[in-house]
């Protein structure tokens, strides 16, 4: 068995567990009967809707290959390569260049390219990218990033609880404040769990596997060059839900700096880089 699926189902076992201890401090065998209860909602939710929650955050729809027949032939000539099956492809209105997989398995995968990554880059690079992806759909790497996404996404929305509570003094930014509050509690958590599930090491895998299926180390080490310049001019806006699932794209789509750090579950693009012109120099060696 593959160790991802495990992986995944360790983080949720683990996330139960805490729930469950959670219910039993608070209210004994009541408690933990609520908290059997919040384990299986939390578990359906994540089983069923894990892997839609990125696509939904980065506003992504399903495109056809008479909209995108470059982006088609692109990742059927790579899939065919790989011997994996077509996977669904989604565009997202996005000027931050980016691209993300999705999909509890090869046979389910979707991946997401942004239009500002096909605005960005030339076909090689392209290449590059989407067998990066394919990399991460073939390992399952998709399927605990599911899971991750959507348990950081349940946790983030607790501070949606601030909004329910009463407030007698009247003013306006009484709820706001009690929610920036709560993530900055919740936030951490989420980050938490985001690192336990997916890891680094999983983007140096991905992009080494992705230099072997296009033979060309470079061009992904030119396409990270270039998607990391671009999310410095154009960054993904700060909001919880895209926090949650920015460990799902190729990159880092967020500003380095406050919580955001804390949810940068990407090796240095620097090091990817080092590590694929380095790959490039052993096979000219060889």
């Amino acid at each position: 068995m593959h160790p991802n699926p495990i992986r995944a189902l360790a983080l949720l076992a683990g996330l139960a567990a805490l729930i469950v201890l959670a219910g039993w401090v608070c209210a004994g065998h009541e408690g933990v009967r609520a908290a059997a209860v919040v384990v299986l909602g939390v578990t359906g939710l994540v089983c069923f809707f894990g892997d839609s929650l990125a696509l939904r955050a980065m506003r992504a729809r399903p495109v056809g290959e008479f909209e995108q027949p470059e982006l088609h032939r692109v990742v059927r000539d790579l899939a065919t390569r790989a011997r994996q099956p077509m996977p669904r492809l989604y565009l997202s209105p996005t000027a931050a260049p980016n691209a993300f997989a999705v999909g509890r398995g090869p046979r389910s995968a979707g991946i997401c390219c942004t239009t500002g990554l096909l605005r960005l880059l030339d076909e090689r690079e392209l290449r590059a990218v989407v067998a990066h992806e394919l990399a991460h759909v073939r390992t399952r790497d998709t399927l605990v990033s599911a899971v991750a996404v959507g348990l950081a996404t349940i946790i983030t929305s607790l501070t949606a609880l601030a909004l329910l509570l009463p407030l007698d003094d009247g003013d306006d930014e009484g709820p706001g404040l009690l929610e920036g509050l709560l993530f900055l509690v919740l936030g951490p958590l989420a980050a938490t769990v985001i690192h336990a599930g997916v890891g680094r090491r999983r983007e140096f895998r991905a992009d080494e596997a992705a230099a072997r299926l296009t033979g060309d180390p470079l061009a992904l080490a030119s396409a990270l060059r270039k998607i990391e310049a671009g999310a410095r001019t154009h960054p993904l806006p700060t909001e919880r839900r895209l926090l949650a699932a920015g460990h799902q794209m190729i990159a880092n789509p967020f500003p380095k700096r406050g919580m955001c750090r804390l949810f940068d579950a990407h090796p240095p693009a620097a090091e990817r880089i080092r590590r694929l012109r380095a790959l490039e120099e052993e096979w000219r060696l060889e």
